[in-house]
């Protein structure tokens, strides 16, 4: 088995409001394993719904027969959607090298999301601009027979705004997707989306997880390297070449990097947003970031 089989717990926000006979607790009554409440037996109601202890406890009380129903919250089949960043830079670095390898990262992510989602008895989609055109590249999440796991790697030719054409191409979607549906975002979010995209999809009532892919040396910081020679790959050629930077320039990007990063950590807390941040292509260290991710979400959803 591979680390991408193993799964993790798709917490939402919010109960579902989506499809019957998932494996997630939905904001409607139903079939389902917890309990919602208690009310007093009508005519009609399912004979195995009878709480029979609350119903001798009240009919004790009463001195009459007296019936209590348990009511349980129906469980909802989760809808996933996963946009995925195919620009050039996402397809640094190959994992023979010591730095974060996102093609790794970001497949190895994708695919733990996907299986999470059949675990939960769920539906995942799948979209990108890697073709390099305006067309997008979209599975929906509509079937489990349609499965785009299992198709051949997606190229990296998507433009610098793809996420913001993704988006564009979820709002414009008709029927739109329903509220309480997971958008998870796979990018290093180096291109920074505008506010407005975020806000629309919250607007939406989507359930919008960013999981940022950046290496923390050279993407979060920038580690002083003034006065020796620096191999630099070319994301559209691939070819490397070698750079010297003075110590004001390595200070340069290093503000530069920091300063984005504290700007997209402050972006995300505006719009309420519970980010994933991937820093390793380690399957072990990527299931551990979702699991804490998902325990986070319960705690919070819990207080």
């Amino acid at each position: 088995m591979s680390f991408t089989d193993v799964v993790f717990p798709l917490t939402p926000r919010r109960r579902l409001i989506g499809l019957s006979f998932g494996g997630m607790r939905s904001a409607r009554r139903g079939t389902g394993s917890d309990v919602a409440g208690s009310r007093v037996y009508r005519p009609g109601d399912d004979i195995d719904t009878i709480d029979w202890a609350a119903s001798a406890r009240l009919s004790a009380a009463r001195g009459t027969d007296e019936f209590i129903v348990r009511e349980r919250f129906a469980e909802e089949a989760p809808r996933v959607v996963i946009i995925a960043d195919r620009r050039p830079e996402m397809s640094l670095f190959p994992s023979w090298l010591p730095w974060l390898s996102k093609p790794d990262a970001g497949r190895t992510a994708a695919l733990m999301i996907a299986n999470s989602t059949v675990a939960a008895r769920g539906y995942s989609g799948y979209l990108d601009f890697g073709d390099g055109g305006d067309e997008a590249y979209w599975r929906p999440p509509r079937s489990q027979h349609d499965d785009w796991r299992t198709e051949t790697p997606r190229p990296f030719g998507a433009p610098q705004d793809t996420i913001a054409r993704s988006f564009q191409h979820l709002f414009d979607l008709r029927p739109s997707l329903l509220p309480g549906t997971f958008v998870f975002v796979i990018s290093d979010f180096v291109v920074e989306p505008d506010e407005d995209l975020w806000l629309r999809a919250v607007e939406r009532r989507w359930d919008v997880v960013p999981v940022v892919i950046q290496d923390p040396t050279w993407e979060r910081s920038f580690p002083d390297v003034s006065g020796t020679m620096l191999p630099v790959v070319e994301p559209q050629t691939g070819r490397t070449r070698f750079l010297r930077l003075t110590s004001a320039e390595v200070r340069e990007r290093r503000e530069h990097n920091e300063s984005r990063w504290a700007r997209l950590q402050r972006t995300f807390a505006l719009f309420d947003l519970d980010p994933i941040a991937i820093t390793t292509s380690d399957p072990v260290q990527i299931l551990e970031h979702f699991t804490t991710w998902s325990e986070q979400r319960l705690y919070w959803r819990g207080r």
